[in-house]
């Protein structure tokens, strides 16, 4: 069982008063940011913006985002989806409670399979850490703690899948923006570990890995600077940003343009 696969643990995985200070302000830093960037896409594309969210989760970016209005008149669509049924059960719930469903629509689906909206985007969003919950296939979760050997993310293809299939949809001087990403280092991998833990999951790596997984199947990766520009090899240096979320080499904010 993942950590999302219940409608009790999106709850809680969600609550304020559970979860990390550390990543509530991270939550809020990017929104801050994410705001930033929906204005610009506003002015550069003289209209609208298209928006997709991958990994929409509880809802909480558009729920926000539809509360400034001089924020939501900048929004034409907003596509949100998730491959968790307790996530797009409580996101549509909260898109008809807060009667927005004319501009958002939540699709049960999986990241790789985006392209199978058949639409151009013109700013294409992952949050509250969502790029780095996308595990290599067949990653052995049973074995791997026992197994001593150490995975190789020099290369992580589902990752760049799901990003190169998204930079695909993206309109003329659209852009991606992978908002909260874990920053790899060890005070952050023992404060991942410490949530996991206090979710009731059973932690299966340790200091050598460059990614947080447990026993119940959730996996979690950290990232650098250099680690996402190889990911993203095939988009020009300056047109990738990074925005530390805080001041303390915790999460950081990536903005891929195309």
């Amino acid at each position: 069982m993942g950590l999302y696969d219940t409608e009790d643990s999106v709850t809680r995985s969600f609550d304020e008063d559970f979860i990390p200070e550390e990543q509530l302000q991270a939550q809020w830093a990017e929104f801050i940011e994410l705001k930033k960037v929906i204005v610009e896409q506003f002015h550069l594309q003289n209209r609208p913006a298209r928006i997709l969210d991958i990994g929409i989760g509880s809802g909480r970016i558009p729920k926000h985002l539809s509360g400034i209005p001089e924020i939501w008149e900048m929004i034409g669509s907003y596509d949100g989806i998730d491959n968790a049924p307790a996530c797009i059960n409580i996101s549509k719930k909260l898109v008809s409670d807060l009667n927005i469903g004319n501009k958002v629509s939540v699709h049960f689906l999986e990241a790789d399979q985006i392209h199978s909206l058949n639409k151009k985007f013109d700013l294409i969003v992952t949050t509250w850490f969502t790029a780095g919950n996308f595990n290599p296939e067949n990653f052995p979760f049973e074995e791997y703690k026992e197994s001593g050997q150490r995975l190789d993310l020099s290369k992580n293809e589902r990752f760049e899948k799901v990003f190169s299939t998204a930079y695909d949809l993206l309109s003329v001087a659209g852009e991606i923006v992978i908002g909260s990403c874990y920053i790899d280092n060890d005070r952050t991998r023992k404060k991942q570990e410490a949530f996991y833990k206090k979710m009731g999951m059973t932690i299966i790596t340790d200091a050598r890995d460059e990614f947080t997984a447990t026993k119940e199947k959730f996996w979690s990766q950290r990232f650098t600077r250099e680690k996402m520009l190889n990911y993203f090899s095939y988009v020009p240096r300056q047109k990738i940003t990074f925005t530390p979320l805080d001041t303390y080499n915790y999460a950081m904010m990536v903005r891929i343009k195309k």
